[in-house]
C-alpha cells in the first residue's frame, strides 16, 4: 500500500500526493480522509500479501535487469513462488517484449525513477518502472503483476495513466503527442498462466489540457476539505453508494447495509504495487 501523506517544509509547506491519492480523493474523499489523513487500514491477507511480494519481487528483477546486472531473485522472498516460477515469469516476458531487454546505448533508459512536479501547493510525485527517453519521443512503462483488466476505458481515465503523463510532459521538453504509456501485465510463471499482455495510451494536447484542468479543479477542493477538517469537519461522502459495497469502511460510514461482499478487504488487483521507493 502506498505511504501515507507526506509534507515537505521549505520556504511553505507543501502537500506531497501521489496517484494512488488522487485516485482515492476522486472516487470517495470521505475514504481519503480515512486513509490518509486519519491513517486507518487494514493489513493484507496472507494470500494478498504473498502476492504483493511477489510484485516487489518482479519488479527488483527488471531493475536489476535494466542496470545490466544477472537476474538473482532474492532468497525466501516469496515462499509458495519458486525461484524457477519467477524465472519462467521473466522469460515469458522477454519473449513478449524482447524489445525491452534490448539495452542499446543510444536510447536512455531510467528504472524506478521519481518526478515531482509542484502544482499550487502540491508536491505531485511519480514513480516509473521504465522511462525510456529518445530524440524525438519518450515512453512510460508500467508492470503490474495481476491479469490485465478487461475495461481498458477505466485505465485509461485512472489517475496513475493521466498524472504519470502529465507530470511527465511538464517536466521534460517532450511534447505530449510525443508520449506515450504502456502497462505490461506478467503473473507469477507456473505452467497454466496466460502470456504477458500489454495496454497501450498515446497522449494529446488535449488529454493534457483536461487533465491539467481535472486536477485543479481536485486541489482546490481538497483545500478546502483539508481546512474543514482542520476544524473539526469530515470530508465528504459520495452520493452514489456501488463503491460502498465492497469499501472497507462501510460500516464506519454507516453504509453496511448496502454491501453486497462479505470480504471487507480490496482484491489483489485492487491494491496499488509497493514501490522500490516506498511510494508512488
Amino acid at each position: 500500500m502506498e505511504s501515507e501523506i507526506e509534507l515537505e517544509v521549505q520556504e511553505r509547506t507543501y502537500l506531497r500526493l501521489s496517484q494512488g491519492q488522487l485516485q482515492t480523493l476522486s472516487t470517495c474523499p470521505r475514504k481519503f480522509q480515512h486513509l490518509y489523513l486519519d491513517q486507518l487500514g487494514f493489513p493484507p491477507t496472507p494470500e494478498e500479501q504473498e502476492r504483493l511480494t511477489w510484485g516487489n519481487q518482479f519488479h527488483l528483477l527488471m531493475q536489476q535487469d535494466q542496470m545490466g546486472l544477472t537476474l538473482k531473485p532474492l532468497p525466501q522472498a516469496t515462499p509458495k513462488i519458486s525461484e524457477q516460477a519467477m524465472q519462467r515469469s521473466i522469460e515469458a516476458f522477454r519473449q513478449a517484449a524482447p524489445e525491452l531487454f534490448d539495452h542499446r546505448p543510444e536510447i536512455l533508459r531510467l528504472s524506478e525513477h521519481r518526478r515531482t512536479l509542484q502544482l499550487s501547493d502540491y508536491l505531485l510525485t511519480v514513480i516509473y518502472d521504465l522511462l525510456i527517453l529518445e530524440d524525438d519521443r519518450a515512453q512510460i512503462l508500467d508492470w503490474k503483476t495481476y491479469p490485465r483488466p478487461q475495461n481498458a476505458r477505466c485505465l485509461e481515465q485512472h489517475w496513475q495513466t493521466r498524472l504519470y503523463l502529465f507530470v511527465l510532459a511538464e517536466t521534460s521538453h517532450y511534447p505530449p503527442d510525443r508520449l506515450s504509456m504502456t502497462y505490461w501485465y506478467v503473473q507469477a510463471g507456473d505452467f497454466e498462466t496466460p502470456q504477458p499482455q500489454s495496454l497501450n495510451y498515446a497522449y494529446s494536447i488535449a488529454q493534457h489540457r483536461r487533465t491539467q484542468k481535472d486536477l485543479l479543479h481536485w486541489l482546490d477542493h481538497l483545500a478546502q476539505w483539508l481546512a474543514a477538517y482542520d476544524r473539526g469537519e469530515l470530508l465528504p461522502q459520495i452520493e452514489a453508494k456501488n463503491p460502498c459495497q465492497t469499501c472497507a469502511f462501510a460500516l464506519r460510514c454507516q453504509r453496511e447495509s448496502d454491501r453486497a461482499s462479505t470480504h471487507p478487504f480490496p482484491t489483489v488487483a485492487e491494491i496499488e504495487e509497493v514501490s522500490l521507493h516506498g511510494d508512488g
